[in-house]
């Protein structure tokens, strides 16, 4: 058909097909016809669908979450490697980190049990940051075409895509504060475990969310990872383990109440040490020191977990709001 109606076949034949057809009884019948139901008949009303979509809110919501479900369900070289890694990750540093948490009689005991935790939380943050961004920056593709199909709005995809991870990152969570809370002899008590659980599960939950936020505001997960590079720097030399939030200077110390990495390191420190009375060899009792020099004071925990807690939903709703209103697609 393309072959017979091309225009080089029109040059050696010598005629005009769009000519002749406007020139035929089809094209006339088929004007009338048109005009004929483009005419509205007598009583008819316009269409008209209460909703963009054909679902509810929720149902898309239940929609997404399915199909994020099976997305990464279906995605091992994420999902199972994550897992892998991060299990890896906590034996490496229960062994270099070995029953420090049980030995503190000296600053420096305090230090390297501080540093277990430091390194922890950079290391297994960055790395969920880093590795959602290219599964972000496919599904996102994904999501341009069936968003312009009409099949759901922006926020149920967004939640779905938020939801789907709480459940990988608590096991991940979970993992890994089993084998390095043993490890390394943290104190064995109901609540000091379960805040230092809480504490890493957030904190893994609101740098995989960073990273998701990273990717909605850029146009590609390349420009994300150099984005997110630029604040892991900051976060890390205003976490509170490099400078002590007491010894920066008075005009930076703001910044360590924005830096959700002093938060997490607040809360993690204050609930192992904050109410020790074991005595330092400076004669100062654990509790004195990290309230004193560090600035760490247990009675704070509520609010340490509150705060961190909102940087999670902050960082959700970001990448939530920016998903519907940053389109990237060129095409």
């Amino acid at each position: 058909m393309l072959e017979v109606t091309s225009t080089a076949e029109e040059l050696a034949l010598g005629v005009d097909f769009a000519e002749i057809y406007r020139s035929s009884e089809l094209f006339r019948r088929n004007r009338a016809l048109i005009k004929d139901l483009s005419t509205p008949a007598p009583g008819s009303k316009d269409l008209y669908f209460s909703t963009q979509y054909s679902r509810s809110f929720f149902t898309q919501c239940l929609a997404c979450l399915w199909k994020q479900h099976w997305s990464y369900w279906r995605n091992p070289p994420y999902t199972a490697i994550r897992f892998l890694s991060t299990a890896v990750i906590g034996l490496i540093f229960g062994t270099m980190f070995w029953d420090i948490g049980s030995k503190i009689t000296k600053r420096q005991d305090l230090f390297n049990a501080m540093g277990s935790m430091y390194t922890a939380v950079l290391f297994l943050g960055v790395q969920n940051a880093a590795s959602v961004q290219p599964v972000v920056a496919v599904e996102r593709t994904v999501f341009y075409r069936e968003r312009a199909a009409g099949m759901y709005s922006a926020l149920p995809y967004a939640f779905a895509q938020v939801l789907i991870e709480l459940p990988y990152i608590f096991v991940q969570a979970a993992v890994y504060g089993v084998i390095v809370y043993s490890m390394i002899g943290f104190g064995w008590t109901i609540s000091k475990f379960f805040w230092y659980l809480y504490f890493m599960y957030l904190t893994l939950l609101y740098f995989t969310f960073y990273g998701m936020m990273a990717v909605a505001v850029s146009p590609n997960h390349q420009i994300a990872s150099v984005i997110s590079a630029a604040f892991y720097g900051i976060w890390n030399v205003f976490s509170g383990f490099v400078i002590p939030r007491s010894r920066m200077p008075v005009w930076w110390r703001w910044y360590s109440w924005i830096c959700p990495v002093f938060w997490t390191l607040y809360g993690l420190v204050a609930s192992q040490f904050g109410d020790m009375k074991d005595r330092l060899e400076t004669g100062e009792t654990v509790d004195q020191f990290v309230t004193t020099y560090l600035d760490f004071k247990h009675d704070f925990l509520g609010v340490v977990a509150a705060v961190i807690l909102g940087f999670t939903v902050l960082f959700a709703i970001t990448f939530a709001i920016s998903i519907k209103l940053f389109n990237f697609q060129r095409r």
